[in-house]
């Protein structure tokens, strides 16, 4: 439940303060009349995430077991991916986000109310694209449809406060330090969506070893007492993983974590934002 609360705040996140700020650069620039076609855009990104969510779930349920398999095990790999390049790239660009969304705006606007709507439905869709393909696999790695959806939705409901607050100036957080922190936690969770990937493919019988295992602590950590459920809730922790699961597991969050975490060439630091899209407080 905390990695998909962890994936549904960091990427909520992330989708908040790219609407706060377009809305508070419309409003401080005198395009108050613009908005309406700005949250047109965020909500044909979430109806389209929504529906892709749908579309994974429901559309499997139809496949035999095999193909079950191969299909999650494969968006696995694919969310695990996108998931990597999210936290690398925001990394990268947390301290200029604000000014290339005002380069956009300004193009956007240029070109009349269509080009609005676009830009700020690819703003928020590539991270609600990204959150459902997410969670949606990691509801297949745990085999709990509930816990994970309530901890991906506090999680959203979390950074739509945040994103609030930060648009009213309510709040100061040095972003940096924020997507560095979550990133590094979201890592480990991603390697553990990719081992349980690896795993779906060996169970679906498309790679070899399901029956090598690395170790089986099964009897310490039994999957179904509350400290197995925990660990298997947040890190998709399974206490008798194959060789080819550890493996995996292994061989992507260390080069990965190091990569990660490795200093910046650039010795500046990214200040504190307080309403990070330099808020205008309206009446």
């Amino acid at each position: 439940m905390f990695g998909n609360y962890l994936i549904g705040l960091r990427e909520g996140l992330e989708a908040s303060l790219v609407v706060c700020i377009l809305i508070a650069y419309l409003v401080k620039t005198g395009h108050k009349e613009r908005l309406v076609p700005v949250w047109l855009g965020v909500g044909l990104a979430v109806a389209l995430s929504l529906g892709f969510g749908a579309a994974l779930q429901f559309g499997s349920s139809t496949l035999t077991f095999q193909a079950q398999e191969l299909l999650g095990g494969t968006l696995s790999i694919i969310s695990v991916g996108l998931v990597t390049w999210m936290v690398f790239w925001m990394k990268r660009t947390a301290r200029h986000l604000k000014s290339e969304l005002h380069g956009r705006l300004d193009a956007a606007l240029a070109v009349g109310t269509g080009a609005l709507v676009f830009t700020a439905f690819m703003a928020v869709g590539r991270e609600g694209l990204e959150t459902s393909l997410f969670i949606w696999t990691a509801v297949q790695a745990t085999g709990d449809g509930i816990r994970p959806l309530i901890g991906a939705l506090l999680g959203l409901l979390t950074s739509v406060v945040l994103g609030w607050l930060f648009y009213r100036g309510a709040l100061k957080i040095n972003l940096a330090k924020f997507f560095t922190w979550t990133g590094a936690m979201l890592v480990v969770v991603a390697a553990g969506v990719l081992a349980y990937g690896f795993h779906d493919l060996q169970e679906g019988g498309f790679l070899p070893g399901l029956h090598t295992l690395a170790f089986d602590i099964s009897t310490t950590i039994p999957s179904d007492s509350w400290y197995g459920t925990l660990l298997k809730g947040v890190f998709n922790f399974q206490p008798n993983p194959t060789v080819l699961q550890s493996t995996v597991w292994a061989l992507y969050v260390v080069p990965v974590m190091a990569l990660f975490l490795a200093p910046p060439r650039s010795n500046s630091t990214a200040p504190a934002v307080g309403a990070a899209a330099e808020p205008t407080k309206t009446g």
